[in-house]
C-alpha cells in the first residue's frame, strides 16, 4: 500500500448530496463528487489489513485495496483496469450499489469509517471515460452465436462477456431502450440515463446487436418442446428477463383510481423524462396530493423522491415489519455481514413520515377514486410452533387521508420450466429480486457456463 497508515490521520469524507431545496426541483443526480485531491486522500485510507473482507463481501469479487492504491498513487488508468477486470460496468455500481464491501471493511469494524469504495469506483470510471482509457474492443469471432433475452444488468454483463470471448451476441428486449430496471425502475436522480446510453454505444461499437420492442416467448424453450426457431438460429440462449411481476395487495378497494404499483410511477416518470408522450388520463401524478408508500425498501424510497419532484403535498411510508435497529452495528447480523439497520436515504431526507408495524386493511374511495387507506397498527409475537412470528393487532384501526398509494412490496420470483439444452437463466430471473451487483455477478457467471458448454458441444 502507498500509505498504509493514512487511515490513522485521514477521516472518511463522503461527497454528500446536493441541498434539498435545490435537488427536489429537478431529476438530476443528487450525489455530488469530491475534487481529485480529496478523492485520492480517501483512497489512501484503504489500509494494509491483510485479509480484505471487502473482496469477500462483493458479489463480483472486486479488489478495492488494489485499485484504491493505484488511485492514491495517481495512476487512474491502472485503477480502472483493475476495477474493470472484475466489474464490467462500474459506472452503474459506483452510483447505486449499497456497498457491501464497505460494510465488510476492517475500518468499519474498528472505527465505523470504512473506505469510500463506492464513490472511489464511480470517480475512477468517470476519469476513465473522460481520459479515453476505455477503448473499443475488436473481438476475434469464433463462428458461434448466442441470444440474450433481456438487457438489464445481468443480460448486459452476459452479452458483454460473451461478445469479448468472440461470440456473435444478439440481445432481445421487450422495452424500447436498454437497461431493464436500471432505466425503467431506478430514478434519474440516482442514475442519469445518459450513463447507460454511453455504455450502450460502446457495446454496439464492439459488435453486440440489440433488438428492442421485441418479446420472446421463453416458454417455447422448455425441454420437450418442438425445437424453437431461436435455438435453430443460435447456439445458446441466455434468459435474463428479471422479475416482471410485482407483489400486489389484493384487499378491498384495490381497483380504485389512485392505487398503483411502484413501477407504474417510476417507469412512467423515466419515460416522460426520456421524451415519451403519455396521455393525460394515463398519467400517474402525485402533484398536490397526499401520498402513501407501502413498503420500506429501496423501491419505496425511490417512490418518495419521485413524489417530491412531482410536487406532492406530503408522503407517508409504512412497513408491516418492525423498525430496524439504529446502527451502525447489528447484533443479529454482525460484521463482516451486511447490517440490517435503519436506512435513511436522500429521499427520506427530503421529507417523509415513516411508520413501522402497520398492516393495510382497506383502500377507501369516493366516486371511484382513492380518498383514504384504513390501516391497523400491529405487533409480532413468537410462534409457539416455531417459524414465522404471529401478527397481533395493537389498538384501533386508523384512516389515513391520502389520494395516491404506491405499492412497493417487492417482486415475485418467476417460475421456470426445465429448459432445453443450451438454454441458461441468469440474474433476478434465476435468483429472485436482489441487488444490481448480484445480477451482474450472475450474468458474468452464466457467460462462463455458456462458454464452457459450447466449448464441449
Amino acid at each position: 500500500m502507498g500509505n498504509p497508515k493514512a487511515f490513522l490521520t485521514v477521516h472518511r469524507q463522503e461527497a454528500g448530496y446536493r441541498p434539498v431545496h435545490d435537488r427536489v426541483r429537478d431529476f438530476g443526480e443528487v450525489e455530488q463528487t469530491l475534487n481529485v485531491k480529496d478523492r485520492r486522500l480517501q483512497a489512501s485510507r484503504c489500509m494494509d489489513c491483510g485479509v480484505p473482507f471487502c473482496n469477500w463481501a462483493c458479489p463480483l469479487g472486486n479488489r478495492p485495496p488494489e485499485w484504491n492504491d493505484a488511485l492514491y498513487n495517481g495512476d487512474w488508468e491502472l485503477a480502472y483496469r483493475l476495477l474493470n477486470s472484475t466489474n464490467d460496468f462500474p459506472e452503474f455500481t459506483g452510483r447505486i450499489c449499497p456497498a457491501l464491501c464497505e460494510k465488510a471493511c476492517v475500518l468499519n469494524l474498528t472505527t465505523h469509517e470504512p473506505t469510500t469504495n463506492r464513490e472511489d469506483e464511480a470517480a475512477i470510471t468517470e476519469m476513465a471515460f473522460s481520459e479515453n482509457y476505455i477503448r473499443v474492443a475488436s473481438p476475434v469471432r469464433n463462428g458461434r452465436k448466442v441470444a440474450v433475452i433481456g438487457c438489464g444488468p445481468s443480460g448486459l454483463v452476459a452479452a458483454n462477456r460473451l461478445n469479448l470471448k468472440g461470440y456473435s451476441v444478439t440481445v432481445f428486449d421487450k422495452n424500447e431502450r436498454a437497461g431493464g430496471l436500471l432505466r425503467y425502475g431506478i430514478p434519474n436522480f440516482k442514475l442519469n440515463k445518459a450513463i447507460i446510453d454511453r455504455r450502450l454505444a460502446l457495446l454496439e461499437q464492439e459488435g453486440i446487436e440489440f433488438l428492442f420492442n421485441t418479446c420472446v416467448d421463453t416458454s417455447a424453450l422448455a425441454k420437450g418442446s418442438k425445437r424453437p426457431a431461436l435455438l435453430k438460429d443460435f447456439d445458446a440462449v441466455v434468459i435474463c428477463t428479471g422479475t416482471p411481476q410485482a407483489r400486489d395487495l389484493n384487499i378491498p378497494g384495490r381497483e380504485l383510481k389512485g392505487v398503483y404499483l411502484a413501477l407504474e410511477l417510476l417507469s412512467q416518470q423515466n419515460r416522460v423524462l426520456d421524451g415519451c408522450e403519455i396521455a393525460r388520463e394515463d398519467l400517474v401524478s402525485c402533484r398536490d396530493k397526499d401520498v402513501l408508500v407501502i413498503g420500506g425498501g429501496d423501491t419505496g424510497s425511490d417512490c418518495i423522491g419521485t413524489a417530491h419532484r412531482q410536487g406532492c403535498r406530503s408522503v407517508t411510508q409504512i412497513e408491516i415489519m418492525p423498525k430496524p435497529p439504529v446502527g451502525p452495528e447489528d447484533p443479529a447480523n454482525p460484521w463482516p455481514g451486511y447490517p440490517r439497520t435503519l436506512k435513511t436515504t436522500s429521499s427520506h431526507e427530503e421529507g417523509c413520515t415513516r411508520r413501522w408495524n402497520i398492516n393495510t386493511l382497506e383502500f377507501v374511495g369516493k366516486d371511484g377514486s382513492l380518498s383514504g387507506v384504513r390501516v391497523q397498527p400491529i405487533d409480532w409475537k413468537p410462534n409457539p410452533e416455531g417459524g414465522r412470528p404471529l401478527m397481533v393487532e395493537v389498538g384501533e384501526p386508523e384512516l389515513l387521508d391520502v389520494q395516491v398509494v404506491l405499492l412497493a412490496m417487492g417482486f415475485l420470483r418467476p417460475l421456470h420450466p426445465e429448459y432445453a439444452d443450451g438454454v441458461f437463466v441468469a440474474g433476478d430471473s434465476a435468483n429472485g429480486a436482489s441487488l444490481v451487483v448480484r445480477a451482474m455477478a450472475s450474468g458474468r457467471d452464466v457467460a462462463l457456463k455458456v462458454d464452457e458448454w459450447l466449448s464441449r458441444a
